[in-house]
């Protein structure tokens, strides 16, 4: 079940948020778990066993750290079994195919693996986990007692299958003492509502775009429909994932939780560094308090930061996927902030803002190439494309088709991915605030009326980051 589905927009939503309001507070965080865990078992019925395992492993564990806080030994080896523990699970499901695969490759056996589906949201609940029990060690937070309200943390089925991972630390006070009035409802509710337009509207649409370039042998593409291509992707997965982010962030405020900005208009960007400080950002908070921080930062002189910057890049590369292009692509973007931080960011600083920002648009759209074609001999091939290697023509007749046919929609989308729609509905507001009391919800249910005409005649609905 996707957010972005009929049956979870006037099944599952309606029927959940009249039972979490009518129910009292102290139980509702047993609603929140309950309807949680229908929520991932309507896809995944056995894979159910695996979160469970998960929350009640660490919420032990939590528990046990907590009672031989001062006994640090004892602490320090709990802390090393939930780790081991959480980390093996994440493993054997996300990576064990892929380790095999290349010991065979490379000692050439014929090691057999079970070809196990990956369960959904399975990086995203293990790093919360595992940032609780970490955190409780740090006595970064206090130890949770009640286990509804540590189920609800974990399974909370607005952020637990494509985040933002939210820490635990973020919402502890939250879980227990919450706000819910009818402002905060309403907040929530714009914000699902945009987020939902832009997966469903905007992301979808130039999905298609995307998948009959990608459908068409590289060796036949010309340079303009190899970039249409790429620009394609660009926007689809920026609207596609920070939609559902959004969406998630309005399902937490609708339900009282507050979580964390995950995307700020990350395609302004006029660097490498400031573009990955901009997107997935409860990733990058992650890494950087629980990998990079206790490597030593940059702490320890330059080119330990250096080291840890690559060790922080190969793993961001490896959590979105067992496959070498990840590993690639982490490395890709890692080798960039490097080069950044050692000189390109003073060169970037000296030079006009438009060259800055076409240079990172250019740098981070090779780098989707990586991500999205699993295949590395096929990606440095479209890479070749692109810059006019072993092509026969730079345009041809089914690029010119393709870009007068999505010329519209490519404009509206690259004014969406900037703040300039946001700005101009909070001067709307501000400006004429009688008129925008009426015009803003209308214009909110015109979204929701056609996002869902789309999603009745539309067979075309996928979700990128369901495969992390």
């Amino acid at each position: 079940m996707v957010f972005s589905s009929l049956i979870f927009l006037f099944l599952f939503l309606p029927v959940t948020l009249l039972m979490y309001y009518v129910s009292p507070r102290r139980l509702r965080n047993a609603v929140l778990l309950v309807a949680s865990l229908i929520f991932y078992a309507w896809g995944e019925p056995v894979y159910i066993l695996i979160m469970v395992f998960s929350t009640v492993f660490d919420y032990y564990n939590g528990l046990l750290i907590d009672k031989f806080r001062h006994r640090k030994r004892i602490a320090r080896a709990i802390l090393i079994g939930s780790m081991v523990g959480s980390l093996g699970i994440l493993g054997f499901f996300k990576y064990a195919g892929f380790i095999i695969d290349n010991i065979n490759r490379l000692f050439h056996l014929q090691l057999q693996t079970a070809d196990l589906p990956l369960p959904l949201g399975i990086s995203f609940y293990t790093f919360q986990t595992m940032s609780y029990v970490v955190d409780v060690y740090l006595d970064k937070v206090p130890v949770q007692r009640n286990i509804i309200s540590f189920g609800a943390y974990v399974t909370m089925f607005p952020q637990l299958v494509a985040g933002p991972i939210v820490k635990y630390g973020d919402i502890a006070g939250q879980l227990d003492g919450r706000r819910v009035s009818l402002h905060r409802f309403g907040e929530g509710a714009e914000l699902f509502i945009r987020g939902l337009a832009k997966k469903v509207l905007l992301a979808n649409n130039i999905g298609l775009l995307w998948a009959s370039v990608k459908a068409e042998p590289v060796a036949e593409l010309s340079v303009l429909s190899a970039w249409l291509g790429i620009i394609a992707f660009t926007l689809q997965i920026y609207f596609d994932f920070s939609g559902y982010s959004d969406m998630a962030r309005g399902l937490g405020r609708m339900f009282g939780f507050d979580f964390m900005e995950n995307f700020r208009y990350p395609y302004i960007s006029k660097s490498v560094t400031e573009f990955w400080r901009r997107w997935h950002i409860s990733l990058g908070t992650w890494f950087r308090e629980y990998v990079y921080i206790p490597l030593g930062g940059n702490r320890s002189g330059l080119p330990k930061q250096l080291r840890n910057l690559l060790v922080v890049w190969c793993l961001t590369g490896l959590w979105h996927g067992a496959n070498w292009n990840f590993i690639v692509w982490g490395l890709y973007f890692g080798l960039f902030v490097v080069l950044e931080k050692l000189f390109l960011l003073k060169i970037l600083g000296r030079v006009p803002a438009v060259a800055a920002h076409l240079y990172t648009l250019m740098i981070v759209m090779v780098g989707w190439v990586l991500f999205e074609m699993e295949d590395l001999g096929a990606a440095g091939h479209f890479i070749r494309v692109l810059f006019g290697f072993g092509v026969e023509g730079f345009v041809d007749r089914q690029a010119l088709y393709r870009l007068s046919t999505n010329a519209v929609l490519l404009v509206v989308l690259a004014i969406c991915a900037t703040p300039l729609p946001r700005k101009a509905l909070s001067y709307v507001k501000t400006r004429w605030s009688t008129t925008s009391t009426a015009a803003v919800p209308v214009i909110y249910l015109l979204f929701l009326l056609l996002t869902t005409a789309y999603l009745v005649n539309e067979t075309y609905n996928p979700f990128l980051y369901f495969r992390f």
